[in-house]
């Protein structure tokens, strides 16, 4: 709970340091539920899983994206993150690990975009523990900004993202 408050704090920090005349709003996911969002798309993904996992899991191809601003987990990708619960702990990849890597677009500031992206990756670990994956199979790290490509908001949608890799 402490180390909630503290990332809650410093994203809040970030927010209103980085912001000119209004903060923008701070929105850490919530550890027990991940509140679902409306999704900028409904066609879109949360989360984008490496093929090595899709293959082995039986999920179907899927980008990953996050409404601006936002590292919640929307309704629209519960089916697909069960699917990686169920993978990971009776399935073909049981008892293996993964690694979660949070992004965001460029806009913000760098340290802003890091706790953001944070909060994403953990926000997708905490739905997957929630639903009963082991959390030391788990591991997240952020990325912020740094592999962002976008140039505007379509490109920019496809940097807010969650990465799901096997762990080394």
């Amino acid at each position: 709970m402490k180390t909630s408050s503290v990332l809650l704090a410093v994203t809040i920090f970030s927010a209103s340091a980085c912001a000119g005349s209004e903060p923008a709003p701070a929105r850490a996911p919530q550890a027990e539920t991940p509140a679902p969002r409306v999704a900028d798309s409904p066609t879109k993904s949360v989360v984008s899983i490496a093929p090595e996992i899709r293959s082995a899991c039986g999920i179907a191809d899927a980008d990953a994206y996050f409404a601006f601003d936002s590292a919640r987990v929307r309704s629209s990708d519960y089916q697909t993150l069960d699917k990686l619960v169920r993978c990971f702990t009776t399935g073909p990849l049981a008892h293996r690990e993964m690694h979660l890597v949070g992004h965001t677009d460029p806009r913000g500031g760098e340290e802003y975009n890091m706790v953001l992206a944070g909060s994403r990756a953990d926000g997708v670990k905490a739905f997957l523990v929630g639903r009963g994956l082991g959390g030391q199979q788990v591991a997240t790290t952020s990325r912020g900004e740094l592999d962002a490509k976008g140039t505007d908001e379509r490109s920019w949608a496809a940097d807010r993202r969650v990465d799901v890799r096997l762990a080394d």
